[in-house]
């Protein structure tokens, strides 16, 4: 993936409660607002947008999703991520996506 647009943010780990329990960062709500305006017309279906994704120099190519409620994307974190790097829920954590 060639990135054009790199953000850099720091965001607390959380689990969601659905099914499956999926373990997301939230983008804060400038970046993601910045990110829809400027970029939204790559997002395919259900506000899904690929990027390249790092925390602690472990870089992976994953998506963003657009919470319509929130109006803002999540970034979902993989177990493999957070187990490398020993990232526990709740914890403040330094993240850098590319678009």
């Amino acid at each position: 993936m060639q990135a054009k647009i790199t953000y850099r943010f720091s965001a607390k780990l959380w689990k969601d409660k659905g099914k499956g329990g999926w373990v997301f960062v939230s983008l804060p709500k400038d970046i993601s607002k910045e990110i829809k305006e400027t970029l939204g017309w790559q997002e395919e279906g259900w506000g899904r947008m690929k990027v390249s994704a790092s925390i602690a120099n472990i870089i992976w190519d994953s998506a963003i999703w657009f919470d319509k409620k929130q109006q803002i994307y999540l970034l979902p974190v993989k177990a493999e991520i957070r187990k490398r790097n020993k990232l526990t829920l709740g914890q403040l954590t330094e993240v850098v996506i590319s678009i």
